[in-house]
């Protein structure tokens, strides 16, 4: 047998448009896929449901289960919306593919007692087949989207009338309104809640859908996944403008946290790996942001392939995966490893704290031996650290002869004084351990000593993961893969906002209204801190 490729042919042109259409249908292949998979985690969920209503609850696990499958449904459903929209882009390069369109259950109509606010779209004013100005009144349709104002609810009706024209009896009326989601059916401001909900405030969707179902307005969870999904595909672009300017600055901070990921029967641990590009600590006036990526594993691989192509100043821990990005020779250029003080100083703190010695002692427990080592290394990293307070946001070349006119001389006495105190020690001593690991990599602690630029501590990293650590208890795990890839798309999105000062959700809200028709060329100004320049420029024109 042959392998077909007799079949092909040569011509570039015909290949290229072949490739197009393979790459189309396969799209419309995933996206058949991810809908089948959505529709089965609905009917196991219903399964389920049926059998706790039938045989009621039959313990603690089952409950448990149900949260378990309507988290599988959320991310199943989430990832065919995406799914479909890629194949639907993918199918609008060629003619010889149909689009895929996932075959949804009937939408009930909004409830009666939410208001309407009648929105009229201009009509036109001439017949678009001949010109004619004389035009009658034929009726309208009327396309509603269900938005949110803070404590209220209320259905918004977009009336587009139809005119009918005397002359040519050609029917005219205005182009329907924009959604962010073809079909959509959600305005941004609810949108812009939803997500702001489920990725900012660690609330899944299917709390929120209860708690909406409390309110008067019933939204089951696929349809709020389905949303989630949607708005991640539109809002991809501009995370990929964020990644892009936070990997271009010239000192990032690095740091990552676990994350529970649904497997069968199990969950596995996950990872979130966060870059932070903030220079408002030397001066600088390049506004912060960060971005997230997912993993499945702790592997050195991944924050290799994230920073594959950045060269500049890299703040972070001591993980051994980042060893192979400090190695000379990289095609991107070289990468500069700064220590962070904090992380070296914590060991040495809790062989130290007084302050949790008084605590046992005033509960009746027996108080935790205080290691005079220790305490003495904290006084003199904490002597450090005061100094540093008074030179935060000042210039790089300010900070850096401070720091060579105060700081130098006490990292100097510091040095002398733990390898003194080192040689006295046992390997197996808790004290000389955390001693041996800043020892060991002391030119990367000292490098802030010679470039302003450096800041002592990991603080911006911590600071970004904070959330999620936060949100565990609260979320319990992600359903997939998938929905770690999303939820680090939104955490970015979100995460850059609060940074820049800037309300997440009225920010969001605005950037989905709008995005639908933004020209791409301009994608930077939808940015948190172009977007906030913008709306000041607009309040004080008004």
């Amino acid at each position: 047998m042959g392998d077909g490729l007799e079949s092909l042919p040569d011509d570039i042109d015909a290949l290229k448009a072949a490739l197009i259409v393979a790459r189309a249908e396969a799209a419309a292949a995933r996206a058949r896929q991810s809908d089948d998979q959505a529709l089965i985690a609905h009917l196991k969920l219903q399964i389920e449901k049926l059998n706790r209503d039938r045989y009621g609850p039959r313990s603690e696990r089952t409950a448990r289960l149900l949260d378990q499958l309507e988290l599988t449904l959320e991310e199943l459903e989430s990832s065919a919306t995406e799914d479909e929209l890629a194949a639907e882009m993918a199918a609008a390069k060629t003619t010889k593919v149909a689009s895929f369109t996932r075959k949804r259950p009937s939408r009930q109509p909004f409830p009666e007692h939410l208001p309407r606010e009648r929105v009229i779209v201009p009509g036109p004013v001439a017949c678009a087949c001949c010109g004619g100005a004389r035009l009658s009144r034929l009726g309208e349709d009327i396309t509603e989207t269900l938005e949110v104002v803070p404590k209220s609810w209320k259905v918004i009706q977009h009336v587009r009338e139809k005119f009918t024209c005397r002359d040519c009896e050609k029917i005219s009326q205005a182009p329907a309104p924009f959604h962010v989601i073809a079909r959509g059916w959600a305005g941004p401001s609810l949108l812009a809640m939803v997500l702001f909900e489920k990725f900012g405030q660690q609330q899944p969707l299917n709390r929120q859908a209860e708690r909406y179902a409390k309110e008067g307005v019933p939204i089951s969870l696929s349809t709020l996944a389905d949303q989630v999904g949607g708005c991640t595909a539109a809002l991809a672009p501009l995370f990929k403008r964020l990644e892009a300017y936070v990997l271009s600055a010239e000192r990032l901070h690095g740091d990552d946290t676990t994350v529970p990921v649904l497997a069968k029967g199990k969950t596995d641990t996950g990872r979130i790996w966060v870059y932070v590009r903030d220079d408002k600590p030397f001066g600088g006036q390049a506004p912060p942001g960060p971005v997230f990526y997912y993993s499945r594993d702790r592997a050195g691989e991944h924050p290799q392939a994230h920073l594959a192509n950045y060269s500049g100043i890299f703040q972070a821990d001591a993980y051994g995966g980042y060893g192979r990005l400090y190695e000379s020779g990289r095609n991107a250029g070289p990468i500069l490893e700064a220590a962070c003080w904090v992380h070296a100083r914590r060991p040495f703190y809790v062989m130290a704290d007084l302050a949790e010695n008084a605590r046992r002692k005033a509960q009746g427990k027996k108080p935790a031996v205080i290691s005079p080592l220790a305490l003495e290394t904290v006084r003199r990293i904490d002597a450090l650290f005061e100094i540093e307070r008074n030179i935060n946001g000042q210039s790089a070349e300010r900070r850096k002869a401070v720091r060579q006119e105060l700081s130098a001389p006490l990292v100097a006495d510091l040095e002398a004084w733990m390898r003194a105190q080192r040689a006295k020690l046992s390997r197996s001593n808790d004290v000389a351990k955390a001693m041996d690991y800043m020892l060991k990599r002391w030119s990367a602690f000292t490098r802030f000593l010679d470039d302003g630029r450096i800041c002592p501590s990991n603080n911006a990293a911590e600071r970004g993961v904070r959330g999620i650590a936060l949100g565990r208890k609260s979320w319990l795990f992600c359903g997939s893969d998938r929905g770690g890839e999303r939820a680090a798309v939104m955490y970015s999105i979100i995460v850059t906002a609060k940074m820049n000062d800037v309300d997440p959700q009225a920010w969001l809200a605005d950037v989905l209204a709008r995005i639908a028709e933004h020209p791409v060329q301009r994608l930077d100004h939808l940015l948190p801190w172009n977007w906030r320049s913008a709306i000041r420029t607009v309040d004080q024109a008004a």
